[in-house]
């Protein structure tokens, strides 16, 4: 769509965004990137994933100029909700759960949400906290494992740096602090029932999106 951008990468494919819409997709934004489609003539900007530590990230100003020359800049998911979270009473819009945490002080750290990807196919290399936390959450729920072995889980995932976070990884974090065999059961709970917290928000992002183009005049 014209007048669209999407910052998207491993949050979500680019196949399963164009079902929802199709619009000019481009890589985990770094700094100046909204400075460059606000200049290009983007109406819409999502904002999803951005990049953390590999480059200089999004910065606050450039969007605050965005949202002054009239552009409508909606976050979530990663980086996305990490700057509607904080300029959201600006004039940003997000959308999803891990946007409200970060809004409401429930998340606060930004590695809640980083992760290391492949930088040409975007894949996940490693699993973010808040999707960790999501599948501990789903596990409890479903009689899977007890709330000690949550809390030793999470707090192995805590302690491992973000581009180590893996299901395999956490499980072996946690050996020393819960039973092998609630270990195990959840390894496989997760290996089957993952919970992809970022996907879902990226999701609803691009449908939040898709209904703003289709008020545009």
């Amino acid at each position: 769509m014209h007048g669209v951008v999407v910052f998207l990468g491993p949050s979500c494919d680019r196949a399963a965004a164009r079902e929802i819409f199709d619009a000019d997709y481009r890589p985990p934004a770094k700094r100046g990137d909204i400075t460059r489609a606000v200049d290009a003539g983007a109406r819409i900007i999502g904002l999803i994933d951005g990049v953390f530590f590999q480059d200089c990230a999004v910065a606050h100003r450039e969007i605050l100029a965005a949202l002054r020359a009239g552009v409508r800049v909606v976050g979530a998911s990663s980086m996305g909700a990490l700057r509607a979270a904080e300029l959201d009473s600006l004039g940003m819009e997000g959308v999803g759960e891990i946007y409200r945490a970060y809004r409401e002080g429930r998340l606060v750290a930004d590695d809640e949400v980083a992760l290391l990807f492949d930088p040409e196919t975007f894949v996940p290399l490693s699993e973010p906290l808040v999707n960790i936390r999501a599948t501990l959450q789903r596990a409890l729920a479903c009689g899977v494992i007890g709330a000690e072995v949550a809390r030793a889980l999470l707090d192995a995932a805590r302690a491992l740096y973000f581009p180590e976070r893996t299901y395999d990884a956490v499980v072996e974090a946690a050996e020393r602090k819960a039973d092998p065999d609630d270990l195990a059961r959840f390894l496989a709970f997760a290996g089957e029932h993952a919970v992809d917290r970022k996907r879902e928000d990226a999701l609803l992002a691009l449908e939040r999106i898709r209904d703003l183009v289709e008020d545009l005049p």
